[in-house]
């Protein structure tokens, strides 16, 4: 689908959000989220000088970061920073404001094989930062399987190199001490032989490389028959040399020299493929090569003085090879089980990160991830707590768009310290304001008195925030309400979020909004009052009318 922008004046702002893949479903029967590729084009006029500045990205479109509606009043690099693209060339461009709409934005389930089915070349999952319960191990599989296209990458990389020095090495000796390979092969060896044996290998992996690659960029797998066989090829290296110099010296003395060493690079490389039965079939690779080599070109006697023509010395030389298979299998199974672990707990913590929003405290995540388990729905008594600045939508007609986001961002992190030190969370973030709960998820028998706290510590943030910054000075009115209220995780499988329902949130946010008619900062309600012995001192304004309320409310003032 398409959506653009009305061209108003010199400037316009293009944007195009389409799937990813072909057959796809229809638009009306995508339901869930899915992979987009999003391009944003910003063209601008400078003195009748066009400009034009593309950005283009394939990710995964959050409900909560693009929504469904029609993005207006602020110039293109927020939406672009909405949607999670980079901006640094757009950032310069002088552009307008202009409205871009994004009505009809639509979501599609992707699928994902299994865990242990690498073999499938589908795209790779969402971030995990949209791990849902049901959505977990897909989210996990899709950065496995990315850990493992990367050490891939680098063990090619290392061997490219590997293959590269020996080949230089080798012809090198070739051409600079001939008399040295004379005395060492028979006839001496010409620069075409290593050239017609390392090269081809060399240049094999150089190609792999460059698949890997192009395979990674597109969030592509790679087929795990694929690898099996590139292990083979890759392993055949050192049977190849093996071979040719077996033709210009003593095979005896071609088993007692360098090549048969590589095997052991081979073997200790395909640790970095993370799987163990990858790293013990190159381990049986090369005991089998070798050993069959050995028949090949060597009189093997069972009973000899000639420990070269030992059967089962030989034998145990490719049993060593053989053991160091299964050995590099273990360590490589142990690398994995590793970084499955990590991501397991990243996933989890992310996966509470994103019910609860990010803007929760470390030690909430810690506990809530001890627990193991979604917090239940239910009614239990929560301490709930608005906060709203005052005049603040005024004040933006004189600022830019990115001076109002830093502000805002710069008051916030101040707010969001002062709720996690006092054991709650930001629940929402409703414009210039927003919604703290204490108490929940995790109970909190002091719920009223953090809330007093916390609101204490927020406007004595606001004066020194006045003080030291005379042109940009704030008010707030804050609100506070204690009570029973339902809370729970609401949402679809692919989006769920923690929220507090009922009369409770309503009556903190009409006490918020009070504020501006009684000329407070802080108003609490009876439950506070009786709760906290933090509120002693405060001012009772008696009985008030509340909108949506039949009977007057107590009310005090907290200075």
């Amino acid at each position: 689908m398409r959506m653009r922008s009305r061209p108003a004046g010199p400037s316009m702002v293009r944007s195009t959000i389409s799937p990813i893949g072909a057959a796809r479903p229809p638009i009306s029967s995508m339901k869930a989220s899915y992979p987009v590729r999003a391009s944003i084009t910003v063209v601008c006029s400078i003195g009748g000088w066009p400009l034009r500045a593309s950005s283009r990205s394939s990710h995964w479109v959050r409900p909560s970061s693009v929504r469904p509606s029609t993005t207006t009043g602020g110039p293109a690099r927020i939406l672009i920073q909405a949607i999670g693209m980079r901006r640094a060339r757009l950032a310069a461009l002088p552009c307008s404001s202009r409205a871009i709409s994004l009505n009809g934005m639509t979501r599609s389930y992707h699928p994902h094989p299994p865990l242990w089915s690498l073999g499938r070349l589908d795209r790779l999952g969402p971030p995990m930062a949209e791990a849902t319960p049901d959505g977990l191990a897909d989210g996990y599989a899709s950065e496995l399987r990315r850990e493992i296209m990367r050490s891939e990458i680098q063990r090619v990389q290392v061997l490219a190199v590997v293959l590269g020095v020996l080949l230089v090495v080798t012809l090198t000796a070739v051409n600079l001490l001939p008399g040295l390979v004379r005395s060492m092969f028979h006839g001496g060896l010409t620069w075409r032989v290593p050239l017609a044996v390392i090269g081809p290998f060399a240049l094999y992996e150089l190609v792999v490389l460059v698949v890997l690659r192009h395979r990674a960029a597109q969030d592509k797998d790679f087929s795990r028959y694929a690898r099996f066989a590139n292990a083979f090829v890759e392993t055949s290296m050192p049977s190849a040399i093996i071979f040719v110099l077996s033709h210009h010296m003593p095979a005896e003395a071609v088993f007692g020299f360098w090549p048969p060493l590589i095997y052991f690079v081979f073997i200790l490389l395909s640790t970095l493929r993370l799987d163990f039965w990858l790293s013990l079939w190159t381990g049986v690779v090369a005991a089998v090569q070798q050993f069959l080599l050995v028949w090949w070109f060597v009189p093997l006697e069972f009973i000899t003085d000639v420990p070269a023509h030992s059967l089962t010395y030989n034998l145990s030389r490719s049993v060593v090879l053989l053991g160091a298979g299964a050995i590099a299998g273990i360590v490589a199974g142990s690398l994995r089980r590793q970084f499955e672990t990590s991501v397991r707990a990243a996933a989890a913590r992310d996966r509470v990160t994103n019910m609860f929003g990010q803007h929760v405290s470390p030690a909430v995540v810690d506990r809530l991830l001890a627990s193991q388990t979604d917090p239940p729905s239910e009614m239990r008594e929560v301490c709930v707590l608005f906060l709203d600045i005052r005049g603040f939508t005024a004040q933006t007609r004189t600022r830019s768009a990115s001076e109002t986001v830093a502000l805002l961002n710069d008051f916030f992190a101040e707010m969001i310290d002062i709720v996690d030190r006092n054991n709650g969370i930001i629940n929402k973030f409703l414009g210039d304001g927003f919604l703290a709960i204490f108490g929940a998820p995790l109970a909190d028998p002091k719920a009223a008195a953090n809330a007093l706290a916390a609101a204490r510590g927020m406007l004595e943030a606001v004066d020194r925030w006045n003080k030291a910054r005379p042109q940009s000075t704030l008010r707030v009115g804050i609100g506070i309400h204690l009570g029973e209220a339902v809370t729970g995780t609401v949402g679809s499988p692919q989006r769920k979020e923690y929220t507090v329902i009922g009369d409770t949130v309503n009556l903190a946010a009409r006490l918020e909004q009070l504020t501006k008619e009684t000329g407070s900062q802080l108003l609490v309600s009876s439950s506070v009052h009786r709760a906290t012995t933090g509120a002693d001192g405060a001012i009772d304004l008696g009985p008030l009318p509340i909108r949506g309320y039949d009977e007057d409310v107590r009310v005090w003032k907290v200075v």
